[in-house]
């Protein structure tokens, strides 16, 4: 008796178009909170987990995918090189200066916070954008 032909796997095919009901809905400004407390408190765990004193989960909610995977990288790179000069992550002693706001556009703010340490100081620029009614950080870059 022949057997009937199992049918085949779907290896490669074009992506499934998912609802736009479904993706992040842009949210205006208005229906958002103040975004400097985000901004200061986003820079100073940024600073935090690169130092390895912070788990980097704990900002996943505050970030996009590209963000965690970015931050993440710095993470790995910061770990090593800490295991190479033979330190410990230890928690970093900084204050935080200025905080400078500017919307370019209705639900988009661009911050830099500056952060001051003791040897040196740096600052954090973040393009934070309201996405589902709450604001989320699309860039994070730490110079």
């Amino acid at each position: 008796m022949p057997q009937a032909a199992a049918a085949p796997l779907r290896t490669s095919a074009a992506p499934i178009d998912a609802d736009p009901f479904f993706a992040p809905q842009p949210t205006r400004r208005e229906s958002l909170p103040d975004p400097a407390p985000l901004a200061e408190n986003l820079a100073r765990c940024v600073v935090e987990i690169l130092a390895g004193a912070r788990e980097i989960e704990q900002i996943a909610r505050w970030v996009t995918d590209d963000v965690y995977s970015h931050v993440l990288k710095r993470v790995v790179l910061a770990a090593r090189a800490r295991s190479a000069r033979g330190e410990v992550p230890h928690r970093p002693a900084f204050r935080v200066g200025s905080v400078r706001l500017d919307e370019p556009s209705d639900g988009v703010v661009e911050a830099v916070v500056v952060i001051h340490g003791r040897a040196r100081s740096r600052a954090v620029a973040l393009r934070l954008e309201g996405l589902d009614r709450r604001w989320r950080a699309t860039a994070v870059h730490v110079l």
